[in-house]
Parts: C-alpha cells; sequence; structure tokens
C-alpha cells in the first residue's frame, strides 16, 4: 500500500534481499531503513556469495563466462551477521547452498541438492533469516502446562505443589497414558484436593508422549503452551525461566537443556549422554540452530505459533513419538527463533523410565534422515 508521496505504508511477513548486499553502498543504512516495514513477526531473508568462490568468479568474468557486474562488496558471513546486529536485526538461522552453479547435463541439481549441505564451507551462496531485535516485553500472559503422565502416580501430588503460578492466569493439564498404575485416580483425587488450582484433566485417546502434548494442547486455552514431564527430573521451579524468555521477546520458542549444569548421579546414563549429545550435535546443524539438547522434555512456545506448526504438520508428517522433533521441526520451519534454556536435570524419585534405549535411537536416527530430506536436501 503506497502513502500520497509513493512510500509504502505497511509492513510484511518476508523481505528478501537477494544479492542484494554484494551490491548496497551502504548495508547498514539499507538495514536500518528496512526497520520500517517490518515487524515482529517479519523475517528478513538474505543470500550473497561466500567469499572462497571470489577468485573463481573474477577468472570467470575475466574469461567470458559470466557477464560483467558492477564493483561488488565481498562481506563474509560474519560481516553481514555483525551489521545486522548494529542495524538491530538478529541472526535466526543461517545455511550454505550451491556448489556447481552451471548446467551439467542435470547432475548440478543432485550436487546441489544432496552433496552441497554437506559441504557448506565451499559452497557458492550463503542464506540467512533474520528478525527484528525486541526493544521491549509484552504484558503477562496467562500459561497452560501441559503434563503427560503414564505410570506416574507416586508424582502428582508432588507436580500440583511444585509448579509455580505465572503470568496472568496458570492452567494445569495433566494427559494419563493409559497407565497400569493408580496415575488416573491420582490426578482425581488432587484436583479435589486442590480446588484453588486451575487443573483439568483427560485420558489420551492415542499412545506415546507426543500424542499426549498434542492432545492436551488442543485443550488448552493458555496464551503460552508448556510441557513439564510428570517424573518431575526437570524441576517445576524453573518454569519461570521459560516462561519470562518468551514474555522478553528474547526468543520464541524455549527449549529445556539438561546438559549444561551437572545432574544427579543417576538422571542420565553414560551411553544416554553420549546419545544426546551426538543428536544435539546432528540437529543443530539440520536445523541451523544451536540446539544442545533435542529430547529434553520441557518446552515453551506461544499458542498462536503452536496452531501455525499444526496447521503446517503434514510438511513432516506425524511419527514422532515424543513430540519433541513435531515441534523443533515446526518451528523450524516457521523460522521461530529457537532459544537453549539451561535447567537441572534430576534423578527420579519415583517410577521407571519410559524410554527404550536402543529402539528409541533407532527412531531418532530415522528421525534425522528424515529431517535431513525435508529441511536440509531440498
Amino acid at each position: 500500500m503506497l502513502c500520497r508521496d509513493g512510500a509504502l505504508d505497511r509492513t510484511f511477513d518476508y523481505i528478501v534481499l537477494s544479492e542484494t548486499v554484494n551490491f548496497s553502498p551502504d548495508v547498514q543504512t539499507l538495514l536500518e531503513r528496512l526497520k520500517q516495514f517490518a515487524n515482529t513477526e517479519t523475517r528478513l531473508v538474505l543470500n550473497f556469495y561466500n567469499t572462497v568462490w571470489y577468485p573463481m568468479l573474477r577468472l570467470a568474468t575475466f574469461l567470458g563466462l559470466k557477464s560483467r557486474e558492477p564493483m561488488t562488496n565481498w562481506l563474509s558471513s560474519s560481516d553481514v551477521r555483525g551489521l545486522l546486529d548494529l542495524a538491530s536485526w538478529e541472526i535466526i538461522h543461517e545455511e550454505q547452498r550451491i556448489i556447481c552453479p552451471i548446467p551439467l547435463l542435470r547432475f548440478e541439481r543432485l550436487l546441489n541438492r544432496f552433496i552441497a549441505p554437506l559441504l557448506p564451507f565451499v559452497s557458492l551462496t550463503i542464506f540467512q533469516t533474520a528478525r527484528l531485535r525486541p526493544m521491549s516485553a509484552m504484558g503477562p500472559q496467562s500459561v497452560s502446562i501441559i503434563v503427560p503422565a503414564r505410570n506416574e502416580a507416586g508424582n502428582i501430588d508432588a507436580a500440583l505443589q511444585r509448579i509455580p503460578a505465572m503470568g496472568s492466569r496458570t492452567e494445569i493439564i495433566f494427559v494419563e497414558g493409559h497407565s497400569k498404575d493408580e496415575t488416573w485416580q491420582r490426578i482425581q483425587s488432587a484436583i479435589n484436593r486442590y480446588p484453588q488450582l486451575d487443573v483439568k484433566a483427560l485420558q489420551q485417546t492415542g499412545i506415546g508422549k507426543g500424542n499426549a502434548v498434542r492432545e492436551g494442547f488442543a485443550v488448552a486455552t493458555g496464551d503460552i503452551l508448556m510441557i513439564l514431564d510428570a517424573d518431575l527430573t526437570v524441576p517445576p521451579e524453573d518454569l519461570p525461566k521459560f516462561y519470562l524468555a518468551l514474555i522478553s521477546g528474547r526468543t520464541e520458542f524455549a527449549n529445556g537443556v539438561r546438559l549444561v549444569y551437572p545432574m544427579d548421579g543417576k538422571a542420565m546414563r553414560f551411553l544416554n549422554m553420549c546419545a544426546n549429545k551426538f543428536f544435539s550435535l546432528a540437529f543443530t546443524w539440520v536445523l541451523g540452530q544451536p540446539i544442545k539438547d533435542t529430547l529434553c522434555g520441557t518446552k515453551a512456545l506461544f499458542r498462536r505459533d503452536y496452531l501455525r506448526i499444526a496447521a503446517n504438520r503434514a510438511v513432516f508428517g506425524d511419527f514422532d513419538p515424543f513430540g519433541d522433533f513435531d515441534l523443533l521441526f515446526g518451528a523450524r520451519k516457521l523460522n521461530l527463533k529457537i532459544s537453549d534454556i539451561p535447567i537441572r536435570y534430576q534423578e527420579r524419585t519415583y517410577g521407571t523410565t519410559n524410554i527404550h534405549r536402543w529402539s528409541h535411537g533407532m527412531l531418532l536416527l530415522r528421525m534425522l534422515g528424515f529431517s535431513l530430506v525435508r529441511l536440509k536436501m531440498v
């Protein structure tokens, strides 16, 4: 929409600068001026040449294999990051693409799709996605905490006693998952014992934690949605960290991390620790954002963003039994800013883990390969 003087008077969901920073005489001023067309939801997408290719492109121009262009800015990835930071933009994710920019009997398509993601340091083009840095915090938000509970009868009362009140209203939703102990009965009796709390309960119709989370989110009414495992290995007292990270605007998806602070001696077995570190590195590469712990059960995001993730769920399918990757992949697809929130991981005091090391490990490898094809090799 144009004003009387011909200037645009609206903001946009996406602003694309394709090879523009290479030719702009003042990149910082350009980035500053773009802010008037952006809001908190806007994503700025840039692509520019990798400086590694500078000698080859100059040679191609000299030999007449490439058309001549005006003098270009040869900005490195860190240069552009610095300019974005100066102009109050912050990077969400970055990736490199294209290793064969010329026709090669159609082999260039295979090379650029499947090989380029494996060789980012020699790729021709760098892509960066950024958002405006938030300048102020939002007001109090209501919170819904989803507590998947399978065979967790001994933890129900402790969960209600320890979950802190947050924001304008705190809603607690237990989702019982076909327990073999008295979990459902304990939830019902606890609701009667704590009438001052806003507590709901349902029995899931499907199987797996991922299904329990989705069914809980479907009935949640809070502005912010959180997940807290009923085993309480993530202290409920840490939930305000997730809330504050979201309402401050510093992030749009708060991901719990168990691998920073020292943890209780038996909280995580050694092989599980090694597997978690491997998957954190692998998924960091695939998602293009640092993810230190992919399997921590505690996550938080705005309900409005979850509804967008759910609407696009067909892109990745519905085979994640944990629910963690469904949310992480969806957040990446929507270009949400993901931030790690370190917590102190504690040992169980009741029951046994529902995680099966080998079978679930193979499933994680399958999801890693699936995400590689859907997010990286496109």
